[in-house]
């Protein structure tokens, strides 16, 4: 192996540490935080934010950017710098996927970190105080779960109980057109994507307007536990544009996304 390729091995191997051990830290200053008083105030038109969102990015930033300082940076909470657009690994972060859940006092929240190269995430981890979930996924080496191997569930048959995302879309797949129940709403999309991987769910949909920080460390997490996460057409989610929302996405296992998407493809979505 070329020393370059040695060179990249071990600094990815210090980048999963460092990206560990920084999640952890901020899901535990999250977790010190919640349900106390915190100030709080809407960014755009209706999006919650609170002092413990800037306190977790900030805990995230001072650790990941002193550590590597060449890598671009996009977050939820800081303004976006567009030098990113450059850089051939950038980190995506969300101190707080689901602010309006962790104000709420639910325990759907989380913490989610991807590291990402040339557009497509390389390593990640989602932290969920509230319920101990860690998920830890690198590029080509699986996704674990507390340090446990995790799977998504096999077979393409759906059982809408175990299906979670908007309703109206969701619907879109029912001929003839049913009432269907599916799984309680879950505050945080990327936990609900994550809950993917370990077979919690067997299938979860977005419906729009979600942005890279929201998707990038699911979407490594998914993938790595042979499930598949793309948008509705089967294209894949690429990462570090210039812009970065995106449409509807869909994520399951294999065998039972494949089937989702081509249901997808023969109406009008």
């Amino acid at each position: 192996m070329p020393d370059a390729d040695l060179d990249t091995d071990k600094r990815l191997a210090h980048d999963v540490v460092l990206m560990a051990d920084t999640v952890r830290a901020a899901g535990e200053l999250g977790l010190a935080m919640f349900g106390t008083e915190l100030r709080k105030w809407t960014k755009g038109e209706s999006s919650p934010v609170s002092e413990a969102d800037i306190a977790l990015n900030d805990l995230i930033e001072k650790r990941l950017r002193a550590a590597t300082p060449d890598y671009g940076w996009l977050s939820e909470e800081s303004a976006d710098d567009e030098s990113r657009l450059g850089k051939r690994l950038t980190w995506i972060i969300d101190p707080i996927d689901g602010t309006r859940s962790y104000l709420a006092g639910r325990e759907d929240w989380c913490v989610c970190v991807a590291l990402v190269e040339d557009a497509r995430p390389v390593m990640a981890a989602v932290f969920a105080p509230s319920t101990d979930e860690f998920f830890l996924a690198i590029r080509g080496q699986g996704t674990t779960c507390n340090g446990a191997p995790v799977r998504a569930t096999t077979g393409s048959a759906m059982d809408f109980s175990r299906v979670a995302g908007p309703k109206p879309l969701v619907e879109r797949m029912v001929h003839p057109r049913q009432d269907i129940t599916l799984y309680p709403r879950i505050g945080s999309l990327a936990l609900r994507l994550c809950w993917i991987a370990n077979g919690r769910l067997d299938a979860a949909f977005a419906g729009g307007q979600s942005r890279d920080w929201d998707l990038a460390a699911a979407d490594l997490i998914v993938h790595e536990a042979n499930g598949r996460m793309t948008e509705l057409s089967g294209d894949p989610i690429l990462y570090n544009r210039r812009e970065v929302t995106h449409g509807l996405l869909v994520a399951a296992g294999a065998d039972r996304h494949a089937y989702i998407v081509e249901q997808f493809q023969n109406r009008r979505v």
